[in-house]
């Protein structure tokens, strides 16, 4: 059973919460992570896929010994999937069994209710308070937005039938979205807001060792130059942290040492995911970027 653990009491300790569950994080994100866990403030991160927005989510329940309840928007999202619905065939059952027996019945109680991942995290956990993951927000429609704001608010919600729910302790709340649309003013004025950008290659380089270190030291910083040149380059989705460790564990897999243009051409599918950025990258441009890298490293010790 995970051992329930205090809130960091400062930026270091947050910081130092991060590094211990393998999550390379700079000061800036620290920073806005300890100030909204003290302030009991939701954080709203943006930044393009694959930079670990979701991950941050994921090693703060790890780190802190809560439970993670994930909420994954999309479009058509209602409250039905969102909060809570009646459980219809049990409540029909029960009155059958009611008219059978001529006892009094109420359907609208917590015995009928399916709780769905908002009203979960308003509800007493054992651990404490949950970490509430409200992840690609952007995908959601925006009315369901305006339902969001009471609860970002004052951390309730209201069941008509039922009254209002309030969390007996405010769940740590982490939205994030990809910016596929802009998030109304209203839900990021009761958030604190961090922007995750693509890390710099020192940072990736620490990320590769933290969460792929089978990957040979040369390997590591050719991969490492590589994506950083590809994330210059005008292509329709630059890859992400996620297709670099994607990416490093694919060739660990098939025992490279170090990238030869025929490797990079045969595995161009684990790291880009649209066909007109890989036919860009295939023959003489990756080519190219590995020259540029190699003559890179020469000069310089391995490891970023």
């Amino acid at each position: 059973m995970t051992t329930h653990v205090s809130l960091p009491p400062s930026i270091d300790a947050t910081l130092a919460l991060l590094t211990q569950e393998n999550y390379v994080a700079d000061r800036a994100l620290a920073t806005v992570l300890f100030l909204a866990l003290k302030l009991g403030r939701p954080l709203l991160l943006e930044g393009e896929a694959g930079v670990g927005k979701t991950e941050i989510a994921k090693v703060l329940a790890a780190g802190l010994g809560r439970r993670l309840i994930r909420l994954q928007c999309y479009d058509g999202l209602d409250l039905a999937s969102a909060f809570y619905e009646w459980n219809y065939p049990k409540q029909l059952l029960a009155i059958r069994q009611a008219e059978a027996s001529g006892e009094g019945l109420s359907l609208y109680s917590a015995e009928f209710l399916i709780r769905r991942p908002l009203l979960e995290a308003l509800s007493p956990q054992p651990g404490g308070a949950p970490v509430l993951l409200i992840d690609e927000l952007d995908r959601a429609d925006e009315p369901f937005e305006a339902f969001l704001l009471e609860i970002l608010s004052d951390f309730q919600a209201t069941i008509p039938e039922m009254g209002t729910i309030r969390a007996p302790e405010l769940p740590l709340v982490i939205l994030t979205s990809n910016r596929t649309r802009e998030i109304h003013d209203a839900l990021k004025r009761r958030c604190l807001y961090h922007w995750v950008d693509y890390p710099t290659a020192e940072r990736e380089a620490a990320i590769l060792r933290a969460k792929a270190g089978g990957a040979a030291e040369e390997l590591a910083a050719q991969i490492v130059g590589f994506v950083q040149r590809l994330r210059g380059m005008d292509l329709f989705k630059s890859p992400g942290v996620a297709e670099t460790l994607d990416w490093a564990q694919a060739l660990v897999q098939l025992d490279a040492i170090a990238l030869t243009p025929d490797l990079i051409e045969q595995t161009l599918g684990v790291l880009l995911k649209y066909q007109d950025d890989i036919a860009r990258l295939r023959g003489s441009e990756a080519l190219r970027l590995l020259n540029d890298i190699q003559a890179e490293l020469s000069q310089k010790p391995l490891g970023l």
